[in-house]
This record gives C-alpha cells, sequence and structure tokens, in this order.
C-alpha cells in the first residue's frame, strides 16, 4: 500500500525558509498527482501546492511565489521548499497523493495523506 511521510517541520523563525519532504512508498499511479496541504489552528485544511505527473507546478495565491514544489522520482521524495514564512504560515502541513490536488480545496481527489509535520512560525 502507498505510504507518505512527511519530515522537516519545526520551529522556525519568521522570514526563514525551512524544506519539507515527503518520501513515498508503494505503487502510484502516473495518473496521480502530488501535493501539500496545511491546517492552520481552528482553520479547515486546504490545498497549497501540488505537482502532476509531467511536472507542472501549481499554487494557491497565499504561498505562491514563496514556496516552491517539486519531486525527485528516482527518490520518491516530494519537497515543498518554503520561505520568507511569517506566523500565518504556522500550521500542520501535510503530504498528499491522489486523482488531483486542488489548491485550496480541503482534500476532493485525495486518496492517500501522510501523518502532518508541524511548522511553527515565531
Amino acid at each position: 500500500s502507498v505510504q507518505l511521510v512527511e519530515s522537516g517541520g519545526g520551529s522556525v523563525p519568521a522570514g526563514g525558509s525551512p524544506r519539507l519532504s515527503c518520501t513515498h512508498s508503494g505503487y502510484i499511479s502516473s495518473r496521480h498527482c502530488m501535493g501539500w496541504f496545511r491546517q492552520a489552528p481552528g482553520k479547515a485544511r486546504e490545498g497549497i501546492a501540488g505537482i502532476r505527473s509531467d511536472g507542472d507546478e501549481y499554487y494557491a495565491g497565499s504561498v505562491r511565489g514563496r514556496f516552491t514544489i517539486s519531486q525527485d522520482n528516482a527518490k520518491n521524495i516530494i519537497y515543498l521548499q518554503m520561505s520568507s514564512l511569517t506566523p500565518d504560515d504556522t500550521a500542520m502541513y501535510y503530504c498528499a497523493a491522489g486523482t488531483r490536488i486542488i489548491v485550496g480545496d480541503d482534500g476532493e481527489g485525495v486518496t492517500k495523506w501522510g501523518q502532518g509535520t508541524q511548522v511553527t512560525v515565531s
């Protein structure tokens, strides 16, 4: 079965640039998308970045220009490079795989979730 395991979270100073990683194992269809969601305290989960099998990337407006999603197919890793963090970016960040990743949505089309990694910006 597919497993997604995130790493790279923690406490980060405002303006910091951490990188989250998501290692995936098991079979993921080439037609699937991969992406990142986040859920801040008291808020709904939202998709913030997605990458299609052809490498096409897309972002939510709240992170566009500050976050970059990428993939290393040889290592089965999805990355989220974050920069210019503010306290508003404090959230649990989740890696996801599915038939589609919709930015701004709470997870329609996602078939597999990671366990999440907390990012706290202060």
